[in-house]
């Protein structure tokens, strides 16, 4: 059964930090059956820094991955403005990537751009994003409440 919506679910599952934001990406995967890996290391930047992926996702019956770039905005802020560049950073991992966003401090511009980056996703969306991505079928109750 698809994952109710941060909407739907309320402040009580609502993540107010990167921290929870990170736990609640990892938990839906998990959920799904992924393998998950945090803070996984792979090369350099261009000035030198260390390159990192917040979250890889793995189907290991597939052998198919997906890195996840996490992001949490408060309030406005210049975080936003970091955000093109990382979309930008994405191309250069070795595995297809997004970034999940969520959280009040991202303006309406900046939500409308990731969106139609077609690599970020909010994170609502997320549960259904992985199902296509990774073609997980969405278990539907049949005839008397029995699934399908």
């Amino acid at each position: 059964m698809p994952r109710a919506s941060t909407q739907e679910q309320g402040n009580f599952f609502e993540p107010t930090t990167w921290q929870e934001m990170v736990s609640a990406c990892a938990q839906i995967a998990l959920d799904l059956g992924l393998d998950v890996e945090t803070e996984v290391y792979v090369g350099r930047r261009i000035w030198g820094a260390r390159r990192r992926i917040d979250l890889v996702v793995t189907d290991l019956s597939e052998r198919r991955s997906l890195g996840i770039e996490v992001k949490y905005q408060s309030s406005r802020g210049s975080a936003e403005e970091k955000i093109p560049s990382t979309i930008d950073d994405i191309a250069a991992w070795p595995i297809p990537g997004i970034v999940v966003f969520h959280g009040p401090g991202f303006s309406g511009h900046m939500r409308s751009f990731l969106s139609a980056s077609g690599k970020a996703v909010e994170l609502s969306e997320l549960e259904t994003w992985l199902r296509l991505y990774f073609v997980i079928p969405v278990r539907r109750a049949g005839f008397g409440g029995a699934e399908e």
